[in-house]
């Protein structure tokens, strides 16, 4: 199966093709990085030129993964309403990936694993996870003070932020620092998803930004 990943969470981005394999292996063609900002104006061209480059048409993609959340709010829109019009025009499967979940992953530990991410105002996204040779199963995702962060001697911290692994590192908590993950970690997590049939509807796609937005914020606290 033809694949087509992408991530617009962060400050920068990307998109993938790739293989899906009947082993549950993952075969990257190509990733091509989106500059940060500009995502709603490179998004869809650099796919484009993606899939003309390696001989195929947008008719030839099977499935497709995307990195839900967390991260910005703006970016998650273009990235996610993207995918959506070409699975709705498609009538293709979406898995869904959470950026923390690759980070557990990229890890490289089984057992239990909590991936970080920046926030931001003091805080970081705290996704917990089993992993094992069997998968990876969620336990939960919040967001929390860098300060709260749980130091449980069999529970590994991993994350892709330096800043982070050097803060943790200093207070003298065991930090795994992983490369930054890219759409093609989420093309591989996305189709283990898609073989084990987790994937979403066009319409069902939401995003998973876990930090309510300031305007649902500044609505609660009038209500």
């Amino acid at each position: 199966m033809l694949i087509l990943a992408a991530d617009t969470s962060g400050r920068q981005g990307s998109v993938a093709l790739a293989h899906g394999l009947n082993n549950s292996n993952c075969d990257v063609i190509e990733v091509v990085s989106l500059d940060g900002g500009t995502f709603s104006a490179q998004l869809v061209p650099q796919v484009a030129t993606l899939l003309s480059k390696h001989g195929f048409k947008k008719q030839n993609i099977d499935a497709f993964a995307i990195a839900s959340g967390p991260g910005s709010f703006t970016g998650l829109r273009v990235g996610l309403a993207a995918i959506k019009g070409l699975a709705e025009i498609l009538r293709k499967p979406i898995a869904t990936v959470s950026m923390l979940e690759v980070v557990a992953v990229a890890a490289g530990s089984q057992g239990r694993v909590l991936a970080i991410l920046d926030a931001g105002r003091g805080e970081v996204y705290a996704g917990h996870y089993e992993v094992s040779v069997d998968g990876v199963t969620m336990i939960e995702e919040r967001l929390i003070k860098l300060d709260a962060l749980p130091s449980d001697g069999d529970l590994t911290l991993a994350t892709s932020d330096k800043n982070i692994a050097q803060l943790l590192a200093a207070k003298g908590l065991p930090i795994v620092e992983v490369a930054v993950q890219q759409s093609d970690a989420i093309a591989r997590q996305g189709w283990k998803k898609i073989l084990a049939g987790q994937t979403v509807l066009p319409e069902d796609l939401e995003p998973n930004y876990i930090r309510r937005t300031d305007a649902e914020i500044f609505s609660s606290s009038r209500s």
